[in-house]
């Protein structure tokens, strides 16, 4: 496989967990998502012994700041030689404008959030936003695609719409996938590997029903062998 579909989210609070468990997987068949909590706990160090054992990584820390701020942050991560970075839309246009200029078209992939996967109707209310979660995400998603990103993350709910409105060639990740037997956890907007990629998304972020089951190698063959049907 040379465009693995599966991004495995590396969870773990620190980096000698996390280098344990990537000697479990295959990067043939995987990328590997770093967030918050290991990339504060083990900083860029542990992004690149990740990659110094194959593994292509997407760097999910949601820049969300001053224009400026954003710049900085978006050149420093894409020079650590990351496959994919993200930013969060509810930045705002020059904000997203900004953080294209910062990384060039053809480097590093760079796409935003829209809602993180965990919010509902109720949740908008809450903070002002009175609309159903999938007219947020459309008009999020447009105003990325109109800033030059290269794609969105959203859940796989939306993402038929998307890849209609959008076109085929944005890019559209979508975390929040749970195989048929797996519990569903905090998140709410969520499908499985099979129908997400029915539905028109081209990467799917896994993290616990991986990170935590038995055998993470004959799990990620599982999920790889249900996506392509």
């Amino acid at each position: 496989m040379n465009d693995p579909r599966i991004i495995v989210a590396l969870d773990f609070p620190g980096a000698e967990q996390t280098l344990a468990f990537i000697a479990k997987l295959d990067p043939a068949l995987c990328r590997v998502k770093v967030g918050k909590e290991l990339f504060t706990a083990a900083g860029p160090q542990v992004v690149e012994k990740i990659m110094g054992k194959g593994f292509e990584i997407f760097l999910d820390l949601k820049f969300h700041d001053i224009p400026n701020t954003v710049v900085n942050a978006c050149k420093t991560a894409a020079a650590l030689g990351v496959w994919m970075i993200n930013v969060h839309a509810l930045g705002g246009k020059r904000m997203l404008l900004a953080a294209r200029e910062a990384v060039p078209v053809g480097t590093v992939r760079l796409i935003a959030v829209t809602l993180l996967t965990s919010m509902e109707r109720s949740d908008l209310n809450e903070i002002g936003l009175h609309e159903d979660p999938q007219q947020v995400v459309q008009r999020l998603a447009l105003l990325a695609g109109d800033c030059g990103l290269d794609g969105v993350v959203s859940s796989a709910l939306e993402v038929p719409e998307l890849r209609q409105i959008m076109g085929k060639n944005f890019c559209l990740v979508t975390p929040g996938i749970r195989p048929i037997d797996v519990s569903v956890d905090e998140q709410k907007r969520i499908t499985t590997p099979r129908q997400a990629i029915e539905n028109g998304s081209d990467y799917l972020v896994i993290g616990r029903p991986i990170t935590r089951a038995r055998d993470p190698l004959s799990m990620l063959q599982r999920l790889n062998e249900e996506i392509e049907g």
